[in-house]
């Protein structure tokens, strides 16, 4: 039996190695049975394969392939994105499938043969052009979800139903158009992308209870009631002040640019702007006018009892009480009498004239400092308080020195309140940290104590150190300016003196010809000044006798020459021996 057994197996060993021989066919060809890209490849040798595989991707690399969403179609060739397939690993990988000894390849492509192999082949794409093809076809199908809506046609309402939004998964329908591109075994039919859809957040069943809301709101007018006013809204101007569902909200609301509009036209029919506390003055004594609070309607709580009274079906419920609220005055009257301005602390008047111009530019300046309150500590700036002289503001061009000239310019006469402001400060004792006087000399300024200005470098700036507020009052009368300074009487003491003014040099003259005067006359139009100096000092003392302050203040006026205009010179006769004699 063991005799039998082993030549058996010797029997069976050797039929399979003559049968490995027999199926190994050669080496250097594809076993049958082996695919590539769906192409096959069987029996074929190396090269053969991979040209065949070249050849056909080669044909359909400008052939495009049919992708789809929807009703669109989007045509994209392999060219285009740069798509190559590694053939020649594809074929190695096919011809391993049947490789080795010869009875063991014999084996081996027996069952390739009967069970068959497919090799897939790396794939190559320029990224960037994939990239852009994608979002390419991705702004053509995307569609953002749609909620559902109301709209408002007339007193009508329309419903505008939710639609599903659509966006192409990209990563997905990368991989997908790259294999497309790839193969080699096409399909006719358009190849479907992968979408992803997102679903609305308000659905028509959610607003059928705000549409009976809106029914309802425009069924019949809403009585508004602001006090002891009242007003009567229509559904025809309650309509355009409904803010129907949207961007999520699946409520009704009051609001838009329409209510916006309407409540601020309500606001202006309404509203009283508060009035602050102000200070009365009757020559030193000063009294406080008491503030009034002013009354703002409340625009969110009126947009809410609007919604609210429109709501209601019984005509009777069918009236909104509008809320206001106070408003506070900037200034309030408790406020006013804790800033101890109970008494004047220093006047001064200057006179003034000129040309209309000059004093309607005076009057105008003394408007824009009238009412100025100095806080405690504060320093206060004359161009700060005026702001730039412009002719925006209706300064008018007059009489004005400019770099030691008279002539004209815009805002001529504003040192006439410069000046005043100033000396009333200096009879006020507070600390002066800036004053400068005019190039030229002016008469009917107090000597030696004027201050000019120019916006913005020029200034006149004064500190309020009195411990309490001090309030700025102009009086413009006819031909005089007074400037007051009211606040908490100090009880300081002014003592000033004034140095006479001195005059330095010989004026100069300035002769111009003027042909319509006679030969040898003269008249002299301004007798022009020399240049002149004096100085000013002041010693400021307290209550007590204690000196505060001891200011010195130079001034330096240039000179101006003598104007005289002047006939021309006589013409020259010819005399007598200078004639020409007649030949003898």
């Amino acid at each position: 039996m063991r005799r039998r057994v082993l030549l058996l197996a010797v029997t069976v060993v050797a039929c399979g190695v003559v049968l490995g021989f027999a199926f190994s066919g050669s080496p250097t060809t594809i076993a049958d049975g082996v695919r590539i890209d769906g192409t096959d490849v069987g029996g074929l040798r190396v090269s053969a394969a991979r040209s065949l595989l070249e050849h056909r991707a080669a044909a359909l690399a400008n052939k495009p392939v049919v992708f789809a969403v929807g009703a669109r179609r989007f045509r994209i060739r392999p060219v285009e994105l740069g798509v190559q397939s590694d053939w020649a690993a594809a074929v190695d990988s096919a011809q391993r499938q049947g490789s080795g000894f010869a009875p063991i390849r014999g084996f081996r492509r027996i069952g390739v043969d009967v069970f068959g192999a497919d090799v897939t082949p790396s794939t190559s794409v320029l990224t960037g052009a994939l990239q852009y093809e994608l979002g390419r076809i991705a702004s053509a199908v995307n569609r953002p979800p749609t909620d559902a809506s109301l709209a408002l046609k007339g007193a009508r309402v329309v419903v505008v139903p939710a639609k599903i939004g659509v966006t192409l998964d990209r990563a997905a329908a990368s991989t997908l158009i790259v294999h497309e591109l790839a193969a080699l075994d096409r399909s006719p039919e358009p190849v479907p992308l992968p979408v992803r859809t997102t679903q609305p957040h308000v659905r028509l069943a959610t607003l059928q209870s705000v549409r009976r809301q809106v029914s309802t709101a425009l069924s019949a007018p809403v009585r508004l009631d602001v006090g002891k006013t009242r007003f009567v809204l229509t559904p025809a101007k309650l309509a355009p002040l409904l803010q129907l569902p949207a961007g999520g909200r699946a409520s009704l609301q009051i609001g838009g640019p329409a209510a916006d509009r309407w409540l601020q036209q309500l606001g202006a029919t309404v509203d009283k702007p508060p009035r602050d506390a102000a200070f009365a003055v009757d020559g030193s004594s000063v009294r406080i006018v008491p503030d009034r609070p002013g009354v703002s309607i409340d625009a969110v709580g009126a947009a809410r009892a609007v919604l609210a009274a429109a709501l209601k079906r019984r005509p009777t419920f069918r009236v909104a009480q509008l809320p206001v609220q106070t408003v506070a005055a900037g200034l309030t009257t408790a406020k006013a009498r804790t800033m101890g301005v109970t008494g004047l602390v220093s006047t001064y008047t200057t006179d003034y004239g000129g040309v209309p111009n000059r004093i309607h530019n005076v009057q105008l300046v003394a408007r824009l400092v009238n009412d100025k309150l100095i806080a405690p500590g504060a320093e206060f700036s004359f161009n700060k308080t005026t702001g730039e002289r412009s002719a925006a503001k209706g300064f008018l061009v007059a009489p004005v020195i400019v770099n030691g000239e008279l002539t004209t310019g815009l805002g001529g006469g504003v040192c006439q309140v410069s000046t005043t402001v100033f000396n009333a400060a200096f009879e006020a004792g507070v600390k002066i940290t800036a004053r400068t006087n005019h190039a030229l000399y002016i008469s009917h300024y107090p000597l030696g104590r004027d201050a000019t200005v120019d916006y913005p470098d020029v200034d006149l700036r004064f500190v309020n150190d009195t411990g309490h507020w001090m309030l700025l009052r102009t009086f413009v009368g006819a031909s005089s300016l007074t400037v007051s300074l009211y606040g908490t009487p100090t009880g300081r003491r002014v003592v000033s003196t004034t140095t006479p003014l001195v005059a330095h040099g010989k004026i100069k003259v300035k002769k111009t010809i003027d042909r319509s005067l006679k030969p040898g006359e003269a008249i002299v139009d301004d007798p022009g000044e020399p240049v002149l100096t004096t100085s000013v000092t002041r010693d400021v003392y307290t209550k007590s006798g204690k000196l505060l302050y001891h200011d010195v203040w130079d001034s330096y006026y240039r000179a101006s020459p003598e104007l005289e205009r002047v006939g021309p010179k006589p013409k020259k006769t010819p005399s007598a021996s200078s004639a020409t004699q007649p030949p003898g």
